[in-house]
């Protein structure tokens, strides 16, 4: 795939993120039961995704607080349910003229994560390499770091491996890929139509190495405030 579009800076929120194309993409991870079966999605339209997560300077400029942990402000901000993300979602969408600000689906998630790979990382299979592209058990010292200091994937989006999970849109439900047919492609889809839990993505600095897979789920109820759990955000680009 193509690397995207260069990068939009949104005035009012200070916000970057880049331009994804619409495209189709091999879903799941085969090693883990609620991983599989592997199926084909297509993700409809472009849409923009967050170069990095969010970060406390960024929350706290429309929260005017800061409830993370680890103080620092490149640093993602945790200790944010995914109640504590919609209110944010709700007033920053109020205050910027841009607006349409949301979490991704898991399925955009993954999408933006693997960019056009099929690898256990983006950056291949290798989890010696891991070090180099994001912040887990093995490198951490047991704290989350300013967002952007590994290497970002192919498409230039950083911390999709580790530092914090990411809040997702989708209730979780372990048998969820189960629904979907590998001779079949399946169109955005949005998850569970409820549940008790919410997705989270990617792995964090607490994970091991196998935690941060581009295809492993996690998930949390939607209260759950932790130090190693943070979001990012996505918008619909223009139709």
């Amino acid at each position: 795939m193509a690397n995207p579009e260069p990068v939009r800076i949104e005035r009012t929120s200070g916000l970057r993120l880049k331009l994804l194309p619409a495209g189709e993409f091999l879903m799941g991870e085969p090693w883990f039961e609620d991983s599989r079966p592997a199926h084909r999605v297509q993700i409809l339209r472009p849409f923009y995704f967050g170069i990095f997560p969010v970060t406390q300077k960024e929350w706290t400029k429309v929260m005017k607080d800061n409830p993370s942990g680890s103080k620092g402000a490149d640093q993602p901000v945790e200790r944010v349910s995914w109640e504590d993300c919609m209110e944010f979602i709700s007033k920053l969408n109020e205050g910027d003229s841009a607006g349409g600000y949301r979490l991704p689906t898991e399925a955009e998630w993954e999408y933006a994560c693997r960019a056009g790979t099929r690898t256990i990382y983006y950056f291949g299979d290798d989890e010696r390499d891991l070090a180099n592209f994001g912040w887990f058990r093995g490198n951490s010292k047991n704290q989350p770091h300013p967002v952007g200091q590994k290497r970002p994937n192919a498409w230039g989006l950083y911390d999709m491996h580790g530092n914090v999970y990411e809040w997702c849109s989708d209730w979780y439900d372990k048998d969820y890929y189960k629904e979907f047919c590998a001779d079949e492609i399946f169109q955005s889809p949005a998850g569970p139509g409820s549940g008790y839990e919410r997705v989270i993505r990617g792995g964090s600095w607490e994970t091991e190495a196998v935690g941060c897979y581009s295809g492993v789920r996690s998930f949390a109820l939607p209260g759950t405030r932790k130090p190693f759990i943070g979001f990012r955000l996505v918008r619909n680009a223009a139709p």
